[in-house]
């Protein structure tokens, strides 16, 4: 009696999901696109932003991740800001975590059935770390710590930084996990050179939107208290003269240049089988309330590599 034919086994689909703040938001239509075409990850790394939506696909809360981005505003983000002015940064971090358990995003990564792993760095070694075990909202809010933005956060007696530092799109993490098929995405492959040159055309030209300076819509937000103390430091922070990039914009830029050169090495090294780059040079790192546009770019972008994905798949 012949033996009925062995049934194919799809391979494990890893996501290698890459750190860019609130260009980040792409993940999230990069993921639904993938899944609705029936490619679903069983392996999920992410750096910084790909951390947090990697976190949401992980426990079952992207579509709440993906209605609350979509429809928050510049005051609602605020209110997740928690103003430090010593530490190591300018945000605590706290309301972060506190915002992930709202969404119920806050089990023991080894809980979940799908492989994650959100990447870290060592602040005294400069080490790569990967978590992989503990609270998840824990491991998100150390991969987003941004160098000047969020303070430093306290891990098994480590502090750590931003994972994009060391890896910002981690597909040895995924190999390492297990995963047969990788698709990384890289949110920073056509940056350099675009925004700032968006940003001088000259003290004529009138913006369609209003100023993308993080720090001066952050101060806007502040209690009077705050800003009295920082009303010093404002003027040069606030408001640079013209053609003169603010004090985030120079943090934003040397963090995309950094990124850029370390992602081109890595993945010259550490190839994936696919590698999608989301257009979000028109997306600033910290504009979080443009989160519509960014996840539309996300599954444009997956729709425009479906030939290749399937090729593999």
């Amino acid at each position: 009696m012949p033996s009925a034919p062995a049934k194919s086994r799809h391979p494990n689909i890893g996501l290698a999901l890459g750190s860019g703040a609130a260009r980040g938001w792409a993940h999230i239509g990069i993921i639904d696109a993938l899944v609705e075409a029936g490619l679903k990850p069983s392996v999920i790394c992410g750096a910084s932003m790909g951390a947090l939506v990697g976190a949401a696909y992980v426990a079952g809360r992207l579509p709440a991740l993906r209605d609350w981005a979509e429809s928050v505003s510049w005051r609602e983000i605020m209110r997740l800001v928690d103003i430090r002015l010593s530490g190591g940064g300018v945000v605590d971090g706290k309301q972060i975590v506190t915002f992930l358990q709202g969404l119920e995003i806050s089990a023991p990564i080894e809980s979940y059935p799908k492989k994650f792993a959100a990447i870290a760095t060592d602040l005294v070694t400069g080490r790569e770390i990967w978590l992989q075990t503990g609270p998840i909202e824990n491991a998100v809010r150390a991969s987003i710590t941004l160098p000047g933005i969020f303070r430093p956060y306290k891990i098994d007696g480590k502090w750590l930084l931003d994972g994009g530092l060391v890896n910002p799109v981690p597909v040895s993490t995924c190999r390492a996990l297990g995963a047969e098929i990788i698709i990384a995405v890289n949110l920073n492959g056509d940056l350099l050179g675009r925004r700032f040159k968006d940003k001088t055309r000259g003290a004529d030209s009138k913006s369609k939107r209003p100023s993308n300076d993080w720090l001066a819509q952050l101060h806007s937000q502040m209690p009077a208290s705050i800003r009295q103390q920082i009303d010093l430091l404002a003027p040069k922070l606030l408001q640079p003269e013209d053609r003169t990039p603010g004090y985030f914009q120079v943090i934003a830029t040397a963090i995309n240049i950094m990124q850029d050169h370390i992602t081109r090495t890595r993945l010259a090294g550490e190839p994936p089988h696919v590698l999608l780059v989301p257009r979000l040079a028109h997306v600033g790192l910290l504009e979080f309330n443009r989160a519509k546009e960014a996840i539309d770019e996300g599954r444009a972008c997956v729709e425009r590599a479906l030939p290749l994905l399937r090729e593999y798949l």
